[in-house]
């Protein structure tokens, strides 16, 4: 997906740029996961977070990274289908002991990281968006093998950052091209 406002324009004039969907997906994903780990919302938590984590995040980013993959995007292809693969598992794996729960969350910290990197070169944004990701998914490792309930509530609302940074990218490559300025920039 590209970093500028002309992103929004090339993906409605192809039709074929389906990193706005990934990111909305992305976004909505880890501000509902991030949200309910911070026990905010009294009466529902993570297994709330599960059913929606399945369908919005683990369905429609590997859909979306698959539809990247052949437009010839393979970094967003590669995160999506990614990702998807990652919401999807950890919301089948709901009894997993927490040795095993922790090791799947450091061993996708460490996927994230390379996101991190290889998006480096794209902006802030990116940077923000696959930087806070990581850091969520490391903290969130920790909390799982230590039983660090605190420690789990930052993880959310840094995995809540993150997920508004997404969806912040993907609601400015959608608008920016159309209202005829860029009004909210990404750079």
């Amino acid at each position: 997906m590209s970093n500028d406002a002309s992103g929004a324009t090339n993906a409605r004039s192809t039709g074929a740029d389906a990193g706005n969907l990934g990111y909305l997906a992305l976004g909505l994903t880890l501000l509902a996961y991030g949200l309910l780990s911070t026990g905010i919302l009294h009466g529902a938590g993570l297994g709330d977070a599960a059913h929606l984590t399945h369908l919005l995040g683990g369905v429609t980013l590997f859909i979306a990274g698959l539809w990247q993959l052949r437009g010839g995007e393979g970094f967003t292809g590669t995160a999506f289908t990614s990702l998807g693969a990652f919401w999807a598992t950890w919301s089948a794996a709901g009894g997993a002991s927490k040795n095993a729960a922790g090791l799947f969350l450091l061993l996708w910290a460490l996927l994230a990281l390379t996101l991190t990197a290889a998006s480096w070169g794209a902006g802030l944004l990116s940077r923000a968006v696959y930087g806070l990701l990581t850091l969520s998914l490391l903290l969130s490792a920790i909390a799982t093998f230590g039983g660090y309930g605190g420690l789990a509530k930052t993880a959310g609302w840094i995995a809540a950052a993150s997920g508004l940074a997404a969806w912040y990218w993907a609601t400015s490559a959608l608008s920016n091209g159309s209202w005829g300025k860029v009004s909210l920039p990404v750079k």
